[in-house]
């Protein structure tokens, strides 16, 4: 019987693609297992067997696969089941699913190796320098890779030089897979099996009485046995016995002490696990119980509890239970920032069983957290992690949390799939049977609508831990501050004084400024110009820190220029303020203080956050300015007062979640300040102190935000009532999108005739050189949303059919939240 195995490519194909397998192999392989195989003319994919059948492909030749790379699955059943809903929910494929949830050590590449056809006759006469250069290199080396090729010519593009001695007949190119993930081993030393007796141990000691460095290694080694009781490592050794590595070297070639090495996890959790978890308040404790009872109806509950109100002492007590049950609980976080202080709490409590999971960890840590899962170790039973956690192989899920649930960085948008975490966590814990906890001060509108309707269980507390009162929030008008010459720079005499008198008591000081830099545009006085990005359409803003100009989306940088491009004149001015001219200024008004600041400039490094936040929490620094990584669920002690600096900026934005958002950012970085015994106090600078949001925010009224913000969405036809999808059309030529958008525009509005808004060009409508333009659809409740998107498919399918479209690059984005 003749075998064939559909494989995923971690390449956007809208089908998996099948390849011919004989019957051992057959016999051998399991859904999950990677395997290598060729595709294209020459490229070698490591692929995921899908499935296993007798039907041959009818399009073209099947074509064997080269090795099997696993002995068992990696990617467990379940796991390919939530894909699988990802890929169709998302509008994407599975190999794009598959590249995003899969650390990089285990998609491996194929190298191009060089090496000489020993059977060709070669004329060095016809060799030019470059290939001659590779020839002579080939004759001390059995072979190349395409990476010594451009050292030994210095130059990038070396693939015509390779070609032409292929074409010559000099050279064959082989294609070699290599793994990339490298076990992490530690050197560990014992002592020889000969010495091991008493006799002689004693006579090895007196053999190196004249060896005095080496006979202080043996003694360390031999109390160092006597007392860990666990293999030693040679570093442990070296610094008890003061030797160097030449010393224990010595002693490895005399056969007196012999190494070995043990394979262990990069990342390593010191201590911790025997603390006890806290007793909760009166409050918690109702809330605790009242979590249980919903989760015996819904598998969905909302928690919503003010800032501060120790919503994390919940969560620890449902992931004790769950712990103890035997089963996996997933803490998602929206901000990398927040595990660094989660870590530390949740490992006094839970020890080693705590896995950390995101982006900043390499490659090879993030296949350990993997394989621990895979295994069902104790050392990955509760993970916590940003949004890409979710993709992992977990196999008996009891419980995921949503912290902070109402954050937009929740949301992938590049590259796909484009999922929502929340969402995408609520349908794994179904796929698990087990329990989603979505928790938030200021939930979203559509949690909260899907809460009010019944769909999830709900879930108040309003009182904050140790009945903290809320922060004082006060409004400054900063129309009548500079009319009244009342301000020195952008500090209203309201906000020094509060930050005098906090500073003054001890106190901590949390400034926010929703953006990095030192100014947003730079223009000049004389004629007006200002400095643009070449790639974008956006102005350059400054970055006094390094004296550069620099470009927020695709992050282009030059020297900031002395006089104006335009008319020569040296009348350059900045308008507008970010983080570093804040943090400028305070230097200036509170010099004998500490300040620092912490935005993606600050925080570059894969422990930049730690080092921040630590400092913050010792009490090293005295004022943090900051952008919204400050406002996300941080626990500072000692904070009593926070400043938003320009609260306009968040409001006047051109998206019709602006004011949500405005209200949830502004409510999370009031929810910083005075979280122990003391009343905190939040000033918020603004040129429109009647805003509604404003004033929500200043009363803490949610529901009013909720009611007033649920009726412009039944107005205007925007979620949660109507779900939506956005269509972005790129492409360098700015007459092939507009076409390209415009048929694709035409042939939606012949499906679905109304709710089709577009096309139409963004705020900032090129972006690296490519321009971007819109489609918006708007689904209602009553229409099928799998119809809609399968009709959306097949007009997808024919835009790509038109050759001269092909070029334009389509991004569906499924809620566009």
């Amino acid at each position: 019987m003749t075998y064939f195995l559909d494989v995923i490519l971690p390449i956007p194909l809208q089908k998996a693609f099948t390849y011919h397998i004989t019957d051992a192999e057959a016999q051998f392989l399991k859904t999950g297992m990677r395997v290598a195989v060729p595709f294209g003319k020459s490229k070698i994919y490591t692929a995921l067997a899908y499935t296993i059948h007798n039907n041959p492909p009818i399009a073209y030749e099947a074509k064997t696969i080269h090795q099997i790379l696993d002995e068992e699955p990696i990617v467990t059943d379940l796991q390919l089941k939530h894909w699988e809903w990802i890929a169709n929910y998302y509008l994407c494929s599975l190999g794009e699913v598959m590249r995003a949830a899969m650390p990089n050590a285990f998609i491996l590449e194929s190298e191009t190796i060089i090496v000489k056809n020993e059977t060709a006759q070669v004329d060095e006469l016809n060799l030019d320098d470059d290939e001659f250069l590779i020839f002579e290199a080939l004759q001390y080396q059995s072979s190349l890779k395409i990476q010594d090729v451009v050292s030994i010519l210095d130059k990038k593009r070396i693939l015509p030089v390779v070609n032409a001695l292929v074409e010559k007949g000099v050279l064959q190119l082989q294609e070699e897979l290599y793994e990339k993930y490298k076990p992490k081993l530690v050197r560990y030393v014992r002592l020889h099996q000969t010495y091991k007796s008493e006799e002689k141990l004693q006579e090895l000691l007196e053999v190196l009485s004249r060896a005095p460095k080496q006979r202080e290694v043996i003694l360390a080694l031999f109390s160092l046995e006597a007392s860990e009781q666990k293999p030693i490592k040679v570093s442990e050794l070296m610094e008890r016995s003061d030797a160097s590595s030449s010393i224990i070297k010595a002693l490895v070639d005399k056969s007196i002490l012999e190494e070995y090495y043990i394979q262990t996890d990069r990342v390593q959790f010191e201590g911790g696990g025997d603390e006890q978890t806290k007793q909760l308040t009166d409050a918690q404790s109702i809330v605790l119980e009242d979590i249980k009872v919903s989760f015996k109806n819904k598998s969905v509950t909302l928690l919503h509890g003010v800032t501060s109100s120790g919503k994390t002492e919940i969560y620890v007590k449902l992931i004790e239970e769950q712990l103890n049950l035997g089963k996996q609980v997933l803490y998602l976080l929206p901000e990398i920032a927040l595990t660094t202080q989660l870590v530390q709490r949740l490992q006094d409590y839970f020890g080693d069983k705590v896995a950390v999971f995101h982006s900043r960890y390499s490659s090879n840590e993030r296949v350990e957290v993997w394989h621990n899962l895979n295994d069902n170790l104790e050392k990955a039973q509760l993970v916590i992690g940003a949004r890409s956690a979710l993709l992992l192989p977990f196999s008996n899920l009891g419980l995921i949390i949503v912290d902070e649930e109402h954050e937009q960085s929740y949301k992938q948008f590049d590259p796909a799939p484009r999922y929502h975490a929340r969402d995408a966590a609520i349908v794994l814990a179904n796929i698990h049977k087990a329990k989603t906890l979505l928790g938030s001060a200021t939930p979203s509108l559509e949690s909260y609508f899907n809460a009010s309707q019944g769909r999830y269980g709900f879930v108040e507390l309003k009182t904050r831990f140790n009945n903290v009162l809320m922060p004082d929030i006060e409004l400054v008008d900063l129309a009548d501050k500079y009319k009244r010459k009342r301000m020195k720079g952008h500090f209203s005499d309201r906000l020094i004084e509060e930050m005098t008198e906090t500073l003054d008591e001890g106190f901590q000081i949390i400034l926010f400024q929703n953006r990095r830099g030192f100014s947003p545009i730079v223009e000049c006085t004389t004629c007006g110009n200002s400095p643009q990005c070449p790639n974008c359409d956006v102005s350059l803003t400054y970055h006094q820190f390094r004296d550069q100009l620099r470009c927020h989306y695709c992050g282009y940088h030059t020297v900031m220029p002395k006089t104006c491009q335009a008319c020569g004149n040296a009348t350059l001015d900045t308008k507008g303020f970010g983080t570093e001219q804040i943090e400028e200024e305070v230097k200036v008004l509170f010099p004998d203080k500490k300040v620092a600041r912490m935005d993606l400039d600050t925080t570059r490094g894969k422990h930049g956050f730690e080092k921040i936040i630590t400092k913050f929490e010792q009490r090293e620094i005295d004022i943090l300015v900051g952008t919204q990584m400050l406002t996300k669920g941080l626990d500072f002690r000692h904070v009593k007062l926070v400043g938003i600096m320009n609260a306009d900026n968040l409001l006047n934005f051109p998206d019709f979640r602006a004011h949500e958002r405005s209200y949830q950012l502004m409510t999370q970085v009031a929810g910083r300040a005075g979280r122990t015994d003391i009343r905190g106090k939040v000033l918020i600078q603004t040129y429109n102190p009647h805003h509604n949001i404003l004033q929500q925010v200043s009363t803490n009224a949610y529901k009013e935000m909720y009611a007033e913000q649920m009726n412009d969405r039944y107005n205007f036809k925007y979620p949660p009532i109507y779900r939506l999808i956005k269509i972005t059309f790129k492409h360098k030529d700015y007459n092939r999108v507009n076409l390209a958008a415009d048929w694709y525009a035409k042939s939606l509005r012949q499906v679905f005739k109304s709710n089709i808004l577009g096309p139409e060009f963004p705020p900032i409508s090129r972006i690296r050189n490519l321009f971007n333009k819109n489609i918006l659809i708007k689904i209602p409740q009553n229409q099928s949303l799998s119809k809609t998107k399968d009709a959306i498919m097949k007009i997808d399918n024919s835009f790509n059919a038109v050759k001269d479209f092909r070029s334009v690059r389509v991004v569906l984005n499924v809620d566009n939240y």
